[in-house]
């Protein structure tokens, strides 16, 4: 069964310094039908002004993974950790027992383009974490390749949780296939462009699909496209 969320159904807020659109509920936006999937509890589509961001706060029991599609986001923690991320960066951050941060904006000129990621994690109460990763488009031109997984296998960040997260860019008719697993499930967010799911379902930029009860999940390009897969228990 595929059942699919259109972009334009998401939530929607524009603050003047963000535009955010939430698959799921989150903040100010409350839908109870769609409140997650699995483990899978956010994922926001944000673009942030020149030289505007989150200010310092924080999180408790949470996996938050940013993948950053334009621009560079300027992170700070109260673990410590501090740098910029930019396109093909995969962050992850353990909130466990709780943490502080801050995003922002540094440049003058240009957006900042992501999706905020947030998963359940497998247990409360862990000690905070953070990783980040570079993934070069290389590695994902028309092939799927994990960047986030339980044991950081394939130089992917570690999340902890019994989820994999996978990264495509995706040619015009190129297609990738991955197997889902006795009793798993899926979801799959269109970052940038359009795709076919499974040979009848048509996605584009912003629309994401619950994937449940298939054995294999197709994904062809139908022009440029990225794409983010999650395969859940």
């Amino acid at each position: 069964m595929i059942s699919i969320r259109r972009s334009a159904e998401r939530g929607h807020f524009d603050f003047g310094w963000l535009d955010t659109y939430h698959t799921f509920s989150f903040g100010e936006y409350y839908d109870p039908r769609h409140m997650g999937f699995r483990t899978l509890r956010v994922i926001n589509e944000d673009f942030v002004a020149p030289g505007a961001g989150f200010p310092t706060h924080g999180h408790r029991d949470m996996e938050i993974v940013t993948y950053v599609l334009e621009g560079g986001l300027s992170h700070r923690d109260s673990m410590g950790n501090g740098s910029t991320i930019r396109p093909g960066d995969v962050q992850r951050m353990s909130a466990g027992t709780g943490v502080r941060h801050s995003e922002f904006n540094g440049s003058e000129e240009e957006r900042v383009h992501l999706l905020q990621i947030w998963i359940l994690p497998s247990e409360t109460g862990i000690k905070p974490g953070y990783e980040e990763k570079k993934f070069e488009d290389d590695e994902k031109r028309n092939r799927l390749r994990v960047v986030a997984s339980p044991d950081g296998r394939d130089g992917s960040v570690m999340i902890h949780q019994d989820v994999e997260i996978y990264v495509a860019l995706l040619e015009d008719g190129r297609a990738v296939s991955h197997e889902l697993r006795p009793g798993r499930h899926a979801w799959l967010q269109v970052a940038r462009g359009a795709v076919e799911l499974n040979g009848r379902e048509e996605l584009e930029q912003g629309d994401g699909a619950a994937v449940s009860g298939e054995g294999q999940i197709t994904i062809t390009g139908r022009g440029p496209a990225e794409v983010l897969l999650f395969d859940l228990n």
